[in-house]
């Protein structure tokens, strides 16, 4: 075995509840909520997974149980190897998991990013509040049954409110989606712009 391969299965023998989890690339785990930090601080201090690439989440929809799970990507600098881990939120709409910014400072903003979208509170979060959306938002826009077209929100902005009315359609905001103006093949040098420009253009500070 891959010296990955060696630890994951220590870890394993470490963790009875550790499990592996269904996969097309990379080796990945499901973790019980109360073993995921333990596991994920083994994984970096004796696996060599040192840099915790992302957390986001996944909602399996109103009445599932569990309704949602926090994923985990993890790399090792040193085996230059990938690993997922995966636990599943108790709470179910009020779900909940424990922070791991202890272990990975750069989990602040991921952790902030899921509870905004999904609405998941990360337990021992030095500062859990909104990252995109503003504070009073009712609402959490990537979970399933938040429509796509977005839904009617009082904007608390006072100079978006006097250019646009009381009511706003929360998502997609500024005009979206973007796009690449016409004929501009190389996106890479392409600047994408809101299809509506309307906004920007009534805006527009003269120079």
């Amino acid at each position: 075995m891959s010296a990955p391969a060696d630890s994951l299965l220590a870890l394993k023998q470490a963790h009875p509840l550790v499990t592996d989890r269904p996969s097309l690339d990379h080796p990945a785990l499901d973790v019980p909520a109360d073993q995921v930090v333990t596991v994920l601080q083994s994984l970096r201090d004796q696996a060599g997974f040192d840099f915790l690439v992302d957390l986001t989440a996944i909602d399996q929809g109103e009445g599932a149980s569990p309704r949602f799970t926090v994923v985990y990507h993890l790399f090792s600098t040193t085996h230059l190897s990938y690993v997922r881990v995966a636990t599943a939120c108790p709470g179910g709409d009020d779900a909940t998991a424990p922070s791991v910014t202890g272990l990975w400072p750069g989990a602040n903003w991921h952790e902030r990013e899921a509870f905004d979208m999904f609405g998941i509170r990360f337990t021992g979060h030095p500062d859990l509040r909104r990252i995109l959306m503003w504070e009073g938002y009712p609402h959490h826009p990537l979970r399933k049954e938040f429509p796509l077209a977005g839904i009617e929100t009082t904007l608390p902005d006072l100079e978006v409110v006097a250019e646009t009315g009381t009511k706003v359609i929360a998502a997609p905001m500024a005009g979206g989606p973007f796009v690449a103006s016409p004929g501009e093949i190389n996106l890479t040098d392409a600047e994408p712009r809101a299809k509506d420009e309307s906004w920007n253009e009534r805006n527009e500070k003269p120079e």
